[in-house]
C-alpha cells in the first residue's frame, strides 16, 4: 500500500465518531396549562461524548442550547413560527468543592451535586419553559412543537473552540424533534 492510502485511511479514522461517541436524545415533551399559559418541560438523555466528559471534569464548563418552537402545522416555509426561543443550561465542575452544578441561564438558577452523572441527569429535565399565552392559538388550529438541543460550541473558552469546530466529539446535537400540539 503506497502512503497516500494510509495517510487517508488515518485521516478518515481521526475523524470519524467511534461507535456510542455521544449524542442528545430529546425522549419526550410534557405539555402544561397554567393560568392561561402553556408551558412545555423537554426530557433530554443527554450521552456527552469521552472527550466533553473529560473536559467537564478538568473544569470546563459545557453550555447547552435547548431551542424550541411552535409552528402552524400547514405553515409555509417562509412563515414565521408562532414561538421560537432558546433556553441555556450550563453545567460545570468545582474542582474546590468537588461539585458539579447545573446553572438555568440567564437567571442563573443554580442547583449543585455530588456525581457527574446526578448532574446530567438534572440537566435532562428541562424545567418548565414558557411556550405561548393560551389566547395566542386558535383553538381549532394544529401546531408542530419542534425542539433541538445542542452543545454550544461558541461558550467553550477560546483555546478550545478550535479544536471542538473540527472534531466530531465536540458536536453533541439531537436535530430537531417534533411533536404535534393541538391547543
Amino acid at each position: 500500500m503506497s502512503l497516500l492510502p494510509r495517510v487517508l485511511l488515518l485521516f478518515m479514522l481521526s475523524v470519524t465518531p467511534a461507535l456510542g461517541d455521544g449524542g442528545f436524545i430529546i425522549a419526550g415533551v410534557d405539555r402544561i396549562l397554567r393560568e392561561e399559559q402553556y408551558l412545555i418541560e423537554a426530557h433530554v438523555d443527554y450521552r456527552f461524548s469521552e472527550t466533553a466528559l473529560e473536559a467537564l471534569d478538568h473544569g470546563v464548563p459545557l453550555t447547552i442550547n435547548l431551542h424550541y418552537r411552535l409552528r402552524r402545522d400547514d405553515a409555509w416555509i417562509w412563515e414565521d413560527a408562532v414561538v421560537d426561543r432558546r433556553q441555556l443550561y450550563l453545567i460545570r465542575y468545582l474542582p474546590l468543592t468537588k461539585l458539579y452544578q447545573v446553572m438555568r441561564l440567564p437567571d442563573g438558577e443554580k442547583q449543585s451535586f455530588v456525581t457527574r452523572d446526578a448532574a446530567i441527569g438534572a440537566l435532562g429535565e428541562s424545567g418548565r419553559l414558557p411556550l405561548a399565552p393560551k389566547t395566542a392559538l386558535e383553538p381549532d388550529e394544529q401546531y408542530n412543537l419542534q425542539i433541538k438541543v445542542s452543545l454550544d460550541i461558541e461558550s467553550l473558552p477560546l483555546p478550545l473552540r478550535p479544536v471542538a469546530y473540527l472534531r466530531p466529539s465536540w458536536k453533541l446535537s439531537s436535530g430537531w424533534t417534533e411533536w404535534p400540539f393541538v391547543p
